[in-house]
């Protein structure tokens, strides 16, 4: 059976190059990397990943906590990380947490300590004060994506946060919507706001701020209140869209699967879209795309394959911790054009 001596001599390098090569325990050239891994394949080298872990003091596992897998959000963020942690030799531990705040709770307090992590990302929670404590018992890197800290509070040496600037989105979609000419745009958002996510009162402000810079104002009976799903906005927007004497030229929804239920609405009620009205997104939902939705994308894949990195690299001392805004993309589609 071919050991790491073997790797070593096969790739031209020593056999501390191509352990930290294999184990990501310190800085190796991606070329030198590249060959030591061609020496794996070729040799069919298998480590003794508990010899590899006391050696290098590393598990070669991440966790991740999520309040949940089954929304599409959560869903492109894990995939980006588990893809990156793939490409880089880690195993994935994953807590679906849910809605229950002592589940989450018991998570931190209980089975995060008795797993052996070398760092956790967390993805869209409000952290509070009792939480980070038990974070920082961890003693290892956390790199949280999206949420919130509490208000105040600085950001720990082991931490770092991938935040959006959901108010900027906001504020690009909408002018995106009048730099196409449109003055009678409808508003489609959520009916209160979310504890964890906090996302919908500066979408609104990001709404507002946009219109009053050109001095456009929408009617108080256009600010339609709707929950982030697809059937909840439809019937909204149906009604919102039904009156030709009272019609919107556009609707700015706050997530793409209340535009892809402003975008049905339109449809079921024989309007063309973008001929009779634009309709607008946010966010980047696959689906949207597939349906031609004009949206501001927040690239949640990439905010998993950053995480990642950002975590590695927090363990090979190359990244400090720090607050992070994640780029944002407007994809104009089919679904908007000028009135």
């Amino acid at each position: 059976m071919a050991g790491i001596k073997d790797v070593a001599r096969m790739a031209g390098v020593s056999t501390a190059t191509a352990s930290r090569a294999l184990t990501g325990s310190g800085p190796v050239a991606a070329a030198t990397r590249a060959r030591v891994q061609e020496a794996v394949a070729t040799l069919g080298y298998v480590a003794d990943s508990a010899a590899s872990s006391l050696a290098s003091g590393r598990t070669r596992n991440i966790g991740l906590v999520t309040p949940s897998v089954h929304r599409w959000f959560f869903a492109a963020v894990l995939e980006g990380a588990a893809d990156e942690l793939v490409r880089h030799g880690y195993d994935l531990t994953l807590y679906d947490v849910g809605q229950d705040p002592d589940r989450r709770a018991g998570v931190i307090a209980d089975l995060l300590p008795r797993r052996r992590l070398d760092a956790l990302i967390t993805l869209s929670f409000r952290l509070s004060v009792f939480e980070l404590a038990g974070l920082e018992r961890l003693g290892r890197p956390v790199i949280a994506v999206g949420g919130r800290l509490p208000a105040g509070e600085t950001l720990p040496d082991w931490f770092t946060a991938i935040q959006v600037d959901h108010a900027r989105a906001a504020r690009m979609a909408t002018e995106h919507l009048l730099e196409l000419g449109h003055r009678d745009i409808a508003y489609v958002g959520r009916v209160d706001e979310d504890i964890e996510f906090q996302v919908s009162t500066e979408r609104t402000r990001g709404f507002l701020h946009a219109l009053a810079a050109t001095g456009v104002r929408t009617p108080a009976d256009w600010m339609v209140p709707a929950d982030f799903t697809v059937g909840g906005t439809y019937h909204r927007a149906r009604a919102l869209l039904a009156d030709p004497q009272h019609r919107p030229t556009a609707v700015m929804c706050i997530s793409d699967e209340m535009a892809m239920g402003a975008w049905m609405a339109a449809h079921s009620l024989g309007l063309r879209v973008p001929e009779d009205v634009s309709v607008m997104g946010l966010d980047g939902h696959p689906e949207a795309a597939r349906l031609g939705i004009s949206t501001v994308d927040q690239t949640p894949l990439d905010q998993g394959r950053r995480a990642v990195r950002l975590a590695l690299g927090a363990l090979d001392g190359t990244t400090h911790p720090h607050r992070i805004t994640h780029h944002l993309a407007l994809r104009p589609r089919a679904s908007t054009a000028p009135p």
